[in-house]
């Protein structure tokens, strides 16, 4: 009964983690942190000293690259915010990590929709044969 009253705190807590810094990117002033940044997933540690944050960002290598160092040096200002934002006995370390997820599933269905068409088109040439001469 114990373990399955920590993992509910614990996925609570990632819950409010991830809840909290997707308002404290929001109030970041820095221009190199885009709108399309996104928090995808936070993992914290038990202890709750440390915790990696999954950021998606939409863009190229180097507007990654942008954010990525921009989340860096915020990031004093970012745990700040999040401790006096959250109730934790301890601040967690945070670790800052660039995930693809979004843009894949966006390529993902991308390619469905490319399939459907094909589809579409090679099943109306199927009913109508005379049309393609």
């Amino acid at each position: 009964m114990q373990t399955r009253r920590n993992q509910n705190r614990g996925v609570r807590i990632n819950e409010a983690v991830r809840e909290e810094m997707a308002l404290i990117l929001r109030d970041l002033k820095d221009p190199r942190i885009d709108m399309m940044t996104s928090i995808v997933k936070t993992d914290i540690t038990r202890d709750l000293k440390y915790c990696k944050i999954y950021v998606s960002v939409l863009g190229d290598e180097v507007k990654k690259e942008e954010v990525q160092a921009a989340l860096k040096s915020a990031n004093g200002y970012i745990r700040r915010e999040l401790a006096r934002r959250l109730n934790l006995r301890n601040t967690p370390e945070l670790t800052f990590i660039m995930d693809d997820s979004i843009e894949y599933s966006i390529h993902i269905g991308e390619r469905f929709k490319e399939i459907q068409q094909e589809d579409e088109a090679r099943q109306k040439l199927q009913e109508n044969p005379e049309e393609e001469a």
